[in-house]
């Protein structure tokens, strides 16, 4: 019988092999429906250590007051992920993602516009990782329908219709640490 995980469909053991034999460090890219977490793994014998990480939810010590689980603040988790990695001299990973969603995609983006070295090459548009998506829906649902506009975006102190500023904002935060 085959293990658990590998029936599930939750992790490729050939791939995962090659990974540990590459003596590269991993970056492991999780999504749930609230948080994105980000960590850079070593692979020990004793087991993995986790060298450095981010989760989406740290991103409020930065400004950010935007959903947790979207791809800006996976691209910013991603950024931040990068930037530890720097600090701890972490030049160079690989990719250990157990399937890939834009959001995955846009944390890799981030981490590697971090200044650090990863194999990617996705093509993701520079306007959906900034989330200019969020804001032009937005601004059109305040003038078509404001009930709806606040009820879906009813967190205090943000305004999805400056979601792009907020995103800059933050990047640029992460960036001077």
């Amino acid at each position: 019988m085959k293990y658990r995980r590998r029936r599930e469909g939750r992790t490729n053991y050939r791939k995962r092999l090659k990974y540990l034999l590459s003596k590269t460090p991993r970056l492991v890219v999780r999504k749930g429906n609230n948080q994105i977490i980000c960590q850079i793994i070593e692979y020990k014998e004793n087991g993995d250590v986790v060298l450095a990480s981010a989760n989406s939810h740290e991103l409020k010590k930065f400004g950010w007051l935007g959903h947790p689980g979207n791809v800006p603040s996976s691209y910013l988790t991603g950024f931040l992920c990068g930037k530890r990695a720097l600090k701890k001299k972490i030049k160079g990973v690989i990719l250990d993602a157990n399937f890939v969603s834009e959001s995955i995609l846009a944390a890799a983006k981030g981490f590697l516009d971090s200044g650090c070295n990863i194999p990617f090459n996705a093509q993701l548009k520079e306007r959906r990782i900034q989330g200019f998506h969020i804001q032009d829906y937005a601004k059109e649902l305040k003038t078509k329908n404001p009930e709806k506009f606040n009820k879906q975006f009813s967190r205090k102190g943000f305004d999805p219709t400056k979601f792009v500023e907020s995103f800059n904002e933050v990047k640029k935060k992460i960036g001077g640490i």
